[in-house]
């Protein structure tokens, strides 16, 4: 019980990692004058580097199988709709509209899994989205249209790859990792050709920042914390990303969050806080049951 305590301990803190790194892929984005696929692919080409480089340094050999494939396609597509409807739509809309995939989850693994969540699942999810929402009120808008359904549609990729994720073991997780940013690369390579990125040394800064620090290392930290969390776990958890995402973007472009975000913020923390309190003793009062 206390092994599998601490291993769920250090899985969250690897989650909050992953999600402070992922908060800084919205600003990059914007701020690299390339086609949207062609951002996609350079960063998955240093993503996968790093991927690969740690299967062979530990050994874990690379599986080609259904399980990997499928879920490897999922990661992919959440990586190209992400980027592109960064390019469409406002950041803020963007992140907002992938962060419902904590619904999606819930409503996919009902429906084709047959899995029954708890009321305090359901509250969790419920009130961690009006969090963000608040979050982003004040700056909010309707952006581009299709934008913004590119980026409902990366929140729905987004839920079936934690699904899957989390059905894999191990090798599977990073072969399926792997192949998702070797897909993303070769997509890139004709748009790469078409547009003829401007290879000044910002934006290639820039990609080497979201290759190695907002791709790279949080997939590998994503691959081993999601065996002891499950998918709705991961996900609320990552709550995080779009909290921290307009920091990154007041920072770096001056862009000021609303008068509704420190409320919002302050929803979301609390909420997912008590969450995990929650399950917590929930799980150490089953295990005092049987013992």
């Amino acid at each position: 019980m206390e092994k599998s305590r601490r291993q769920k301990n250090t899985a969250i803190s690897m989650l909050l990692i992953c999600s402070g790194l992922w908060s800084i892929a919205g600003i990059f984005i914007k701020l690299i004058p390339w086609n949207s696929f062609v951002i996609a692919g350079w960063r998955s080409l240093l993503a996968g580097c790093i991927m690969a480089a740690y299967l062979a340094v530990k050994k874990i050999p690379f599986i080609m199988n259904k399980r990997s494939f499928v879920t490897g396609i999922f990661i992919h597509l959440t990586m190209m709709l992400f980027c592109t409807s960064n390019k469409l739509t406002t950041a803020a809309n963007a992140i907002v509209l992938q962060f419902t995939n904590p619904v999606f989850i819930v409503i996919i693994s009902a429906l084709f899994m047959g899995k029954r969540f708890s009321k305090a699942d359901i509250t969790a999810v419920a009130v961690t989205l009006l969090g963000i929402s608040m979050f982003f009120l004040d700056e909010l808008d309707s952006g581009n249209l299709f934008g913004n359904f590119i980026a409902i549609c990366s929140g729905i990729t987004y839920a079936c790859y934690y699904i899957c994720l989390s059905s894999c073991a191990e090798a599977e997780r990073m072969s399926a990792i792997t192949i998702a940013n070797a897909l993303t690369f070769f997509v890139g390579i004709p748009f790469t050709v078409a547009t003829k990125p401007q290879l000044s040394a910002l934006p290639v800064v820039y990609i080497f920042i979201l290759g190695v620090f907002q791709l790279g290392i949080p997939y590998l930290l994503l691959a081993k914390a999601v065996e002891h969390c499950p998918p709705l776990a991961c996900s609320l958890l990552g709550a995080l990303d779009p909290l921290l995402n307009p920091v990154w973007v007041f920072i770096f472009a001056g862009e000021a969050p609303g008068k509704f975000a420190p409320i919002g913020g302050a929803v979301v923390v609390v909420t997912i806080s008590l969450w995990c309190i929650y399950n917590d003793k929930k799980a150490a009062a089953r295990q005092n049951e049987t013992t």
